[in-house]
């Protein structure tokens, strides 16, 4: 049987069959994205896309925070969530971005991860830790809104969440508004 995941949704308890994925360097045509090596404490799902501007500005921030936080016990996961995107283009995305061997990319062309998360936009990052998700949002503040860019962050949101999850402290803003693509076909 498979894993189920348990949501709360408008206040009702609902139950989704388990969720899989696609993973862009070969093994199983699909797994599941929340499954973890032993050792690892959080897992970050990093929703991305081959021509979103705004996720490409980011990749800078995310290896960052990918080398501050994986010594730890977090696990960075790229999400593609475009169907159209193919494993050609996503390889050549990560080597453009110097992500390939830094971190593990999936496709998610079905958008199941992108529902059970609540995903809408490129860059989004969700932290799951403790079996739930605990940070959803942007990485930073950087971006105020499309075509508004700070010069430098002033929050810090990704790295403050993780920093509470791996304290064991609860998260101070769960869910901050990201800026950037939308991902396609998902209701908002």
């Amino acid at each position: 049987m498979g894993r189920l995941l348990v949501v709360i949704a408008a206040g009702l308890l609902a139950q989704l069959p388990a969720v899989r994925v696609q993973p862009v360097d070969g093994g199983p045509s699909r797994i599941d994205p929340f499954a973890a090596p032993a050792g690892v404490n959080a897992i970050v799902f990093l929703f991305t896309s081959t021509d979103c501007p705004i996720s490409n500005r980011y990749a800078p921030e995310v290896k960052r925070l990918s080398s501050a936080f994986v010594p730890q016990g977090v696990l960075f996961r790229l999400i593609y969530p475009d169907p159209t995107e193919d494993t050609t283009a996503i390889r050549a995305h990560m080597a453009a971005f110097s992500y390939a061997g830094a971190m593990q990319a999936l496709r998610d062309p079905k958008h199941a991860l992108v529902a059970a998360v609540g995903a809408t936009i490129t860059p989004e990052a969700v932290v799951y830790a403790d079996g739930r998700v605990q940070y959803r949002g942007r990485i930073d503040d950087r971006y105020v809104d499309l075509g508004v860019e700070r010069p430098a962050a002033t929050e810090h949101d990704l790295a403050d969440a993780l920093t509470a999850v791996l304290a064991g402290k609860p998260v101070a803003h769960p869910e901050t508004q990201p800026v950037g693509c939308y991902i396609a076909d998902v209701a908002r």
